[in-house]
């Protein structure tokens, strides 16, 4: 006869643990039944997000920019100051030596004292200091002993300074990189966002850049706007001739530019050196604040924060290095993207 046993119960903790799966189970598909499908990004919404990563990697450009150039101004100061301090060494060296065969002689003489026993010592600043043992120099002597007491403190604060200068351009190094990488993570950031786009939406948006990079001939009216100084046409003539040229952040010309890059390139084929960012370059002449009194020439900024910059070239158009993945052109100050703060008479 078979026997019949009573079936296994499953532990307590088994069910909670079945029944608390069972449970998550149901909500994530519950869940995944509410959800809605991820939705493709339009054209437009991918443009406007680009758009505004572009103006974001270019207020990080203008930092870039500003801390490159403190780096290179750093650089040429420690170089200098190196410089000196080699002259400086060399020239106490000299005193030095000088003061030596003053010592010899007075050796050979036999005639040589104590006081000039201390002055050849490593510090000779301790000997000035003792006015019963200056009082056994010659007034030559003395002369020549503070000459060496006055070189050892210029080269001191020399070499003070140059250490200074050195721990800023470390700080300043490290900010450029981290602003370099900033940029590129913003531009890899929209090739990213463009790459959703299909063939046919990318070419929709070339073919919209095209049209408003074409030359002052095919579509640009300048009017009749009053012209600025001698200095100011030849830099708007500069940037005329520089149209086509590709936007590149951190360039000056004259194969790319960014926006401050065109602008201080221009005015220096003028003759008139300007800062290299456009923060800096809002500082350096009368600032216009009306549009209408613009002149050709004149220096245009945009945005609170005054981090795009190009030139006026009238009839309410610039020349400027609009973004990344457009060239030098023309271009309607309404279009810009950000508001018209002032302009600048150089």
């Amino acid at each position: 006869m078979a026997s019949h046993r009573r079936p296994k119960q499953p532990s307590r903790a088994r069910v909670t643990v079945l029944t608390t799966a069972a449970a998550a189970a149901v909500v994530l598909s519950s869940q995944a039944a509410n959800a809605a499908p991820s939705q493709k990004l339009t054209k437009d919404e991918v443009k406007s997000k680009v758009d505004k990563l572009y103006e974001e990697a270019e207020q990080a450009t203008e930092t870039f920019n500003g801390a490159q150039e403190k780096q290179e101004k750093l650089q040429k100061e420690i170089s200098t100051i190196q410089d000196n301090v080699a002259r400086g060494q060399a020239d106490l060296n000299e005193l030095r030596d000088s003061m030596g065969l003053a010592a010899a002689a007075q050796y050979r003489t036999g005639s040589i004292d104590s006081s000039l026993q201390l002055l050849l010592s490593s510090n000779p600043d301790d000997f000035l200091d003792k006015a019963s043992a200056a009082d056994q120099l010659s007034a030559q002597q003395v002369e020549a002993l503070k000459k060496i007491q006055e070189k050892q403190r210029q080269l001191a604060q020399q070499r003070t300074e140059a250490s200074g200068k050195l721990k800023d351009l470390a700080t300043t190094r490290t900010e450029l990189g981290k602003k370099k990488k900033e940029v590129q993570a913003k531009l890899a950031e929209a090739r990213k966002l463009l790459n959703t786009l299909t063939a046919k939406e990318k070419a929709s948006l070339a073919a919209a850049d095209t049209r408003a990079s074409r030359d002052a001939g095919q579509r640009v009216d300048l009017g009749d706007a009053p012209t600025g100084s001698g200095r100011a046409m030849a830099a708007f003539q500069a940037a005329q001739s520089q149209l086509g040229k590709p936007y590149h952040y951190g360039s000056t010309g004259t194969a790319m530019y960014d926006c401050s890059g065109l602008t201080s390139w221009a005015y220096g084929q003028a003759g008139v050196g300007i800062p290299r960012t456009s923060e800096q370059q809002a500082n350096i002449g009368t600032r216009i604040y009306s549009q209408s009194d613009l002149k050709v020439g004149d220096l245009v900024f945009f945005f609170n924060d005054l981090h795009h910059v190009g030139l006026y070239a009238g009839n309410g158009q610039i020349i400027h290095a609009p973004r990344t993945g457009t060239v030098v052109r023309y271009e309607s100050m309404g279009t810009i993207g950000g508001p018209f703060m002032f302009g600048v008479r150089v």
